[in-house]
């Protein structure tokens, strides 16, 4: 018959594995529940992030905005007399888009600041040609319509009119014409690259003397004016070429074709499109609905911030579970391995540290970019758990091991944030490692 000192080391065993285990679910309760307060450091974000919308909002809108442009096309009132007593007089404008359009666009480009954020702004000088070949014209008239080439008007169109800097001019054969504005054409169109309505101030110039019936002539336009964030010229042509010079060292290309050359520099950019009349998808020639058909056509360049620190943090937020996770579990490690154990409250205490972290990043990120942001913000929070870790287990080397460790796991979250593609990858990979350690210890 066994003595009872004999069972003693089996039961402590048993009791001891559970008390572990125990321990591990209440620490996986605690990383879930440090989630929660995670949120407001969202909000804080959001908060932030609107702020700045606001700001650019503000400074686009007092320069410009983002502009887009409609070169030169030619419009001619027309009238469709009554079929019916019953019926009225039907009074409209036939569009003809130019045969062949060259535009030249260069910018200079300046920050403005308003507290912490800034917002790229620039002036824009616009030459915009087109060639006219009237030979066949009209082609697409409404049933009945006649034609007034006596008051034939060419016009052209921005869409931010208080951006401008100068008077609009047009030229012809050596004479000088003057643009006014005009609210007699529809000139709002869907713009397919922002998803929004967009309005164009049109303006206008008679030419008499050039629109007749199988004439053909070229006009050029110059107009200065400023914006911010984005620049577009709509295909406005049958065959559309345009050349934008900018000395903006990160452009961004959008709208609906890209360009068909490109040379970048720290100095600026080049950038050359090519639309020819096939691709366009737009009638030649029309009602003057066929204005709002370009909005697919824009050829357009962003002036973009590359370091956005908020997208970079919110980025960042996205991983706290699996973040605080691995340094809840890393602490468990260590108490198992050493043997000491560890009140709860000092796990909400790390949770939180690694929160005040995320709210040290935003702050950095700011006012230093978020490189150097994460490096301030995570080298204070390492040096602090590995410190606290050294005081819980009372032991140095147990506050080495701590630095090492939580150093390789915030270089495994900057990597995460700096991967695109094979972030869930390597998520994941570490995920596995972290509890295949557990398991082993």
């Amino acid at each position: 018959m066994n003595q009872p000192g004999t069972m003693q080391f089996p039961v402590q065993f048993k009791l001891g594995s559970r008390s572990i285990g125990i321990k591990l679910i209440v620490v996986c309760g605690l990383a879930l529940l440090m989630v929660i307060p995670a949120l407001f450091v969202v909000f804080v974000v959001q908060d932030r992030q609107s702020r700045e919308n606001g700001v650019i909002h503000d400074i686009s809108e007092s320069v410009g905005g983002q502009q887009t442009f409609l070169g030169p096309v030619l419009a001619i009132p027309y009238t469709i007399a009554p079929r019916t007593p019953s019926e009225s007089v039907v009074h409209g404008s036939y569009i003809v888009s130019p045969a062949e359009a060259n535009a030249l666009a260069r910018t200079t480009t300046e920050e403005r600041h308003r507290s912490l954020f800034k917002v790229p702004v620039y002036q824009a000088d616009m030459d915009l040609e087109s060639r006219f070949d009237l030979t066949n014209t009209p082609t697409d008239a409404p049933d009945g319509a006649q034609l007034d080439w006596s008051r034939a008007e060419i016009f052209v169109g921005v869409s931010g009119a208080h951006g401008a800097l100068s008077d609009a001019t047009l030229r012809s054969n050596g004479k000088s014409y003057t643009l006014t504005p005009t609210g007699d054409l529809q000139g709002a169109i869907f713009d397919e690259n922002q998803k929004s309505q967009l309005s164009l101030t049109l303006f206008k110039s008679q030419i008499p003397d050039l629109a007749k019936p199988g004439a053909r002539f070229t006009v050029s336009s110059s107009m200065q004016f400023s914006g911010a964030q984005r620049l577009a010229v709509l295909a406005y042509g049958k065959s559309t070429h345009l050349v934008l010079q900018g000395d903006w060292p990160n452009p961004g290309f959008d709208g609906g074709f890209l360009p068909v050359k490109r040379t970048l520099s720290s100095n600026g950019f080049t950038a050359e499109w090519s639309v020819p009349y096939i691709a366009r998808g737009v009638r030649a020639e029309g009602p003057s609905g066929l204005i709002s058909g370009l909005s697919a056509t824009s050829l357009g360049v962003n002036y973009v911030e590359v370091a956005d620190p908020y997208q970079s943090v919110t980025r960042a937020i996205k991983y706290v579970p699996l973040f605080l996770g691995l340094v809840f579990l890393t602490y468990f490690i260590f108490e198992v391995t050493t043997g000491k154990r560890v009140h709860p409250a000092q796990y909400i205490l790390v949770g939180v540290a690694q929160l005040i972290f995320y709210l040290l990043l935003l702050s950095f990120a700011e006012r230093i970019g978020f490189d150097f942001g994460f490096l301030i913000a995570g080298g204070a929070s390492v040096a602090l758990l590995a410190t606290n870790a050294g005081w819980i287990f009372a032991s140095r080397l147990q506050g080495y091991r701590a630095l090492t460790v939580f150093s390789l796991l915030y270089a495994l979250i900057y990597l995460l944030l700096r991967l695109e593609d094979n972030a869930l990858m390597v998520g994941a990979i570490a995920s596995f490692a972290a509890v295949a350690a557990v398991m082993y210890f």
